[in-house]
């Protein structure tokens, strides 16, 4: 899932202009500044292409499984990847998982990546997380290395991922619904029933009417981006430095560690009562700190049409969060199995 949480700027390096400055215009930093580029580059590639296999990996799993009729089996989940080195050849299943999900976490990424562009702001590229987790990834990011100069540029940024994220991720899901078959309380049997947020549900009224949600054995797309829509409804939470987080702070600075703070606090009951995985959300949350990188120009309003647009992040945070992304899995759950 995405995190932009790296973006604390880095200080700003003053060069003075001199004479011999202006005639010969090669400094020293420029050749450090372009190595760091190609490492950053070369690291930014052999990220990508582990979380390829890693979701690929994860992604045979589910093909595997749909081919079988079954949801996915989780408590086999790590002896699958023993299968899968002692034949490669499994991981071409997991394309329509791995390159459904990979597509749309990187066009998030890139949303913020070309504003930063735009604005002139320093920003690494993204930066994949490969991980042996049921979803193959803890998601993507990237550093933003210079000030953001005014509250238009910091909320475009932040918006950006979020909205070209779900352009991606809701017409495949689309997709993934429209080619999922039918096998009664498939998911409902499962070890592991995913939540339906509010999209979810509705592409499902309008596509398989006739169909129970339980009955509807999801195709690998709809899985990847289902993890999508997850993605996008965690960085749209208004904390630190989530993409919510930039949002809100470039509406209400003043306002932004309190709000923070609440979001984390809330989380906490969520965990107990929704599922145990907001715990070590909020926990974070805490430990990174609402400290938001100050602008450069903190004095100039969004205008009318960027607060209309904070009101489709709104729309689309309605549409991807759900309580319980993993039903079944509370702490209060868990305390009550426990006793």
């Amino acid at each position: 899932m995405n995190g932009d949480n790296g973006t604390t700027p880095e200080p700003i390096e003053v060069f003075a202009v001199t004479e011999d400055s202006r005639l010969n215009p090669r400094h020293d930093w420029q050749p450090a500044a372009a190595r760091r580029g190609r490492r950053s580059l070369i690291l930014a590639l052999f990220l990508f292409l582990l979380t390829v296999l890693s979701t690929l990996a994860v992604g045979a799993q589910f093909s595997l499984a749909y081919d079988r009729n079954q949801a996915p089996d989780f408590e086999s989940f790590f002896l699958a990847y023993v299968e899968i080195l002692e034949r490669p050849a499994l991981l071409l299943a997991g394309i329509p998982f791995s390159f459904t999900l990979i597509g749309i976490l990187l066009a998030h990424e890139l949303g913020h990546f070309f504003a930063c562009r735009y604005y002139g702001i320093a920003a690494s590229y993204p930066y994949f997380l490969p991980a042996p987790t049921l979803i193959g990834t803890l998601g993507a990011f990237i550093r933003i290395r210079s000030p953001i100069v005014n509250r238009k540029a910091l909320f475009d940024v932040g918006i950006a991922g979020p909205i070209v994220g779900f352009l991606f991720a809701a017409p495949a899901l689309a997709i993934g619904i429209a080619f999922s078959k039918v096998v009664p309380e498939a998911e409902v049997n499962s070890a592991v029933i995913f939540g339906n947020p509010l999209l979810p549900r509705l592409l499902e009224a309008w596509l398989r009417p006739d169909v129970m949600s339980g009955d509807l054995l999801l195709h690998p797309i709809a899985r990847a981006a289902w993890v999508g829509l997850f993605a996008t409804a965690l960085n749209l939470l208004p904390a630190g430095q989530l993409d919510g987080g930039h949002i809100l702070y470039s509406f209400a600075s003043g306002s932004h560690r309190r709000i923070s703070f609440a979001v984390a606090v809330l989380l906490v009951p969520l965990a107990y009562y929704c599922w145990a995985g907001w715990l070590p959300w909020a926990i974070l949350l805490l430990l990174i700190g609402f400290r938001h990188p100050p602008l450069v120009d903190r004095w100039e309003p969004v205008d009318g049409r960027r607060r209309f647009w904070a009101l489709i992040a709104l729309l689309i945070f309605l549409l991807c969060f759900t309580p319980w992304p993993f039903e079944g899995q509370s702490l209060r759950m868990f305390f009550s199995d426990g006793g």
